[in-house]
């Protein structure tokens, strides 16, 4: 008997290790759109002396396209993006990628120690050069989410001539500001729930996250319900790696390695370098859009930024009402009713 469940267990083991192996082996891509002039590639381009992962995908590649700046810093949404962007794909051409040091463009072996958002710009710019030609395309829509704002709204104040609007989902403004915001609503939000544990910790953070040294921390604005509340993105993410197509279990080791090395460098040198006081003027169209309990990005503070942002186009605030961080996702229907309204041909 006990040799009969030795062997069972070294059979499991076994079972297992090749799962793992075919797990890190396996290859990636991303599914065909079955129309007529339709594009669907997950692939890399050279950049600036580097490879950087790319997914595009839309029904017509003659549609308007939007280049996406992911946010992070270091979180790449192409693990599972695709199940929220297929209204998006009807009418326009979405361009992913994954920014250098990141996800399936982190190199095992290379230091990526000395890449700042100045970096991040400048392969913003050349990916974007890239793209417009490649699609023939005239100028894109750029599209940044939380950290992808910072990296984006200096893009569009650099070269506004490549993109015809800038759109800043849970867009950075003045770091400090929008942190203190976020942790008074999470404070107000303890009290209400009668978290006297939190409400003491939270409250003794004030002083720290007045002089810039920290953030409110992540755990405490999702527990609350200011980080998502009609998505679960952690768990999207678990699904992608585990059942996605366009990342394996390498490119998940990528994801976290990356994450873990190079993220909180890239958060400080946002909180001591505000975007407000970077960008003070953008000449194209500039729209935020914000969800009304984001607590991540606040959508206050992101007001205020938008009303002394200078610039001869219009700027507009958009207000999602039961979204918190990710109102292109938590209400993906009224983000591509305004997506339409406002680019669609």
């Amino acid at each position: 008997m006990i040799k009969k469940l030795i062997k069972i267990v070294k059979w499991f083991g076994i079972i297992f290790m090749l799962l793992i192996i075919a797990g890190l082996c396996f290859p990636t891509w991303t599914p065909k759109i079955s129309n007529e002039n339709s594009i669907s590639e997950l692939r890399k381009i050279k950049i600036n002396e580097t490879d950087i992962e790319v997914m595009i995908r839309g029904c017509n590649r003659n549609n308007p396209v939007i280049v996406f700046v992911h946010g992070g810093p270091c979180c790449s949404e192409i693990p599972y993006i695709r199940g929220y962007q297929d209204l998006l794909e009807k009418e326009f051409t979405i361009v992913h990628y994954d920014q250098r040091g990141s996800g399936k463009s982190y190199k095992f072996g290379t230091d990526y120690s000395d890449v700042t958002s100045t970096t991040h710009v400048d392969d913003l710019i050349a990916l974007t050069e890239y793209i417009k030609q490649y699609l023939h395309q005239e100028q894109v829509i750029l599209i940044g989410h939380s950290y992808g704002t910072y990296i984006a709204t200096m893009a569009a104040a650099k070269e506004p001539e490549l993109f015809y609007a800038y759109i800043g989902i849970g867009q950075m403004s003045n770091t400090i500001e929008s942190e203190l915001d976020g942790l008074n609503k999470c404070i107000e939000a303890a009290i209400e729930a009668g978290n006297t544990e939190d409400v003491a910790y939270l409250s003794d953070l004030e002083s720290s996250i007045s002089k810039g040294n920290q953030i409110t921390p992540r755990n405490y604005v999702r527990k609350y319900g200011f980080a998502a509340r009609n998505i679960n993105e952690n768990s999207d993410y678990l699904k992608g790696f585990l059942f996605g197509s366009e990342y394996n279990l390498l490119d998940a080791i990528r994801f976290y390695t990356a994450s873990g090395k190079y993220q909180e460098a890239l958060i400080m040198e946002a909180l001591i370098n505000p975007i407000t006081d970077i960008v003070t003027e953008i000449d194209i169209p500039v729209y935020f859009v914000m969800g009304k309990y984001d607590c991540m990005t606040s959508p206050e503070a992101a007001e205020v930024y938008l009303n002394k942002l200078n610039g001869q186009a219009p700027h507009e605030m958009i207000l999602f009402e039961n979204s918190a961080h990710y109102p292109q996702l938590e209400e993906k229907e009224r983000f591509y009713d305004w997506m339409c309204s406002t680019f669609a041909k």
